[in-house]
């Protein structure tokens, strides 16, 4: 594989990230918003309009439930936990609302463990609505805390007004988010992320399947969950396992149901057959080298924070570069295996992966002629 390494010096320091894009011409999707990333490499392999703030409708249950996941994983509250079905929730969720319910009945108790089963089989509102009321006192306080969730794990756009992501203007995520989101839920509450994968569940004698479509079908898809807003269209926030491949997927802006199911996973399928991994870089290789000012060496060699994989597009013929990027110079002291740059790998024009670099060993202070030196050559650097 040709990988050429270009410049290694840069002014202004990176932003680490681990995004990727892998996109290959040929491939496009009905979608209007989507963000497909894969589960292992952080490679983004299809990405459109993933910054633009849509209304999340019934996706918005996912930040719902990992808010009531994360209560439960401290202790703020049990499974066997019951809260009483305000009218408030009945009206807004339960049956006489024609929207997704579990049918909760006016005035009843019901335990936590059969709400979080309503919200993440059925996406049911009256579900999402007791356990909001029930948490924090009303719906609008829960969806606060929703909210600041929300920027504890990185998701800068997301806002939520409601438990249920019924129609308002306030509420609004991006794809990017839902991915982010996604992942979060599988990897730290991953003993109620199984429920989203459950074909069906009875309560209260009323059998009711799982809302999303893939999951029926078989196909390796074991989460997450669909969504529909006037004047956005169909939605689905969905991952998909293969072997030992893992994709995330959210899209939007789709037609009708039927599209969204067919899209979906016309898309996850070609996620899972058109690339192929490769090792750009193993855990520890150095991969180039910084500048050192006023050290006892005047460089240090940088090294991969990590083994390195993208995926690539299946006979792949765009030539891949490199380019470190770091602030200029680093300052002695230097400890080794200290973060101090990225690394940026591109495919041809499209921006591959962007992961941490650490220095491969330490660099004292130089004596008192070398920084004299390295003084007067970085005031001629910028001087020229």
């Amino acid at each position: 594989m040709r990988i050429k390494l270009l410049a290694v010096v840069a002014f202004l320091a990176a932003t680490v990230s681990t995004n990727a894009v892998a996109q290959t011409p040929a491939f496009d999707t009905k979608a209007k918003q989507i963000y497909l990333v894969d589960g292992e490499t952080g490679t983004v392999l299809f990405a459109r309009g993933e910054h633009e703030p849509v209304p999340p409708a019934s996706l918005a249950k996912l930040m719902a439930m990992e808010v009531v996941f994360e209560a439960l994983d401290k202790g703020e509250l049990s499974p066997e936990t019951t809260y009483e079905v305000s009218e408030h929730a009945w009206r807004t969720g339960g049956a006489p609302s024609g929207t997704s319910t579990m049918f909760a009945a006016i005035k009843s108790r019901i335990r936590v463990a059969d709400l979080i089963q309503g919200a993440t089989v059925q996406l049911a509102n009256d579900a999402c609505i007791i356990l909001a009321e029930g948490m924090t006192g009303s719906e609008a306080a829960f969806a606060k805390r929703m909210t600041a969730r929300a920027r504890e794990l990185g998701m800068p756009v997301a806002s939520f007004n409601n438990a249920t992501g019924l129609p308002d203007p306030a509420n609004k995520v991006t794809m990017r988010e839902l991915v982010t989101l996604a992942r979060h839920l599988r990897e730290a509450h991953p003993n109620f992320y199984r429920l989203y994968s459950q074909a069906e569940f009875e309560w209260n004698k009323i059998l009711q399947r799982n809302r999303n479509p893939l999951i029926a079908a078989n196909v390796g898809v074991d989460g997450l969950a669909t969504g529909f807003a006037e004047g956005f269209g169909f939605s689905m926030a969905a991952s998909m396992q293969r072997g030992d491949r893992r994709v995330y997927l959210a899209m939007g802006g789709l037609e009708s149901d039927k599209e969204r199911t067919e899209e979906s996973r016309r898309v996850l399928d070609w996620a899972m057959s058109a690339f192929e991994k490769r090792r750009i870089f193993g855990d520890g290789e150095t991969i180039g080298e910084a500048s050192v000012y006023g050290g006892a060496a005047s460089h240090v060699a940088l090294v991969a924070s990590g083994p390195i994989d993208v995926l690539l597009p299946v006979n792949n013929a765009e030539r891949l570069t490199a380019r470190i990027v770091y602030k200029w110079p680093l300052t002695a002291p230097v400890a080794a295996g200290q973060d101090v740059g990225v690394i940026k790998l591109w495919n041809g024009e499209r921006l591959l992966l962007e992961v941490p670099v650490r220095t491969g060993s330490a660099v004292e202070v130089g004596t008192l002629t070398s920084r004299a030196i390295d003084a007067l050559q970085e005031l001629l650097f910028f001087w020229l």
